[in-house]
């Protein structure tokens, strides 16, 4: 099973963030240009947050707030779960499925790395997958 480490090698090394005191319509429109569901809140450099589409969802839309009067400090998530480079991608779905998140920053010794999100995971396992039954059926025909 491929590590963290080794998952983030494949994607490329930009990482997208906001800071707390930006405005939500900015983070949204930074998700929406970049393509991802959720950005790192960052506070100079070190990790202050996330803040992703649901909390977008059911803390702004779903409650009447003004995108663009409110900070995203309001809304992210401050405990952050993150995840080390060494950690297998088994143990991040495994994270992923028991704390009901969809994307994991990547942190080793208080620097943050990167972000892998579900999708990154489930490539993998795919592959992983394509490649056991590549294996078996050479094995087979042999």
């Amino acid at each position: 099973m491929a590590t963290v480490a080794q998952l983030l090698g494949r994607k490329p090394r930009a990482i997208y963030s906001v800071t707390p005191d930006a405005p939500v319509l900015e983070a949204i429109r930074s998700m929406a240009d970049h393509g991802v569901g959720a950005l790192l809140v960052m506070q100079g450099e070190k990790l202050a947050g996330i803040v992703s589409e649901r909390d977008y969802a059911r803390k702004v839309i779903l409650k009447g707030r003004s995108s663009s009067d409110t900070p995203v400090s309001q809304i992210m998530t401050a405990q952050v779960i993150t995840v080390e480079p060494g950690q297998s991608a088994q143990q991040c779905m495994q994270i992923m499925t028991d704390r009901r998140v969809r994307h994991l920053p990547v942190v080793e010794g208080g620097r943050v790395l990167g972000m892998l999100s579900i999708g990154d995971l489930v490539r993998a396992v795919l592959a992983e997958q394509q490649q056991t039954i590549e294996q078996l059926e050479q094995y087979i025909h042999q």
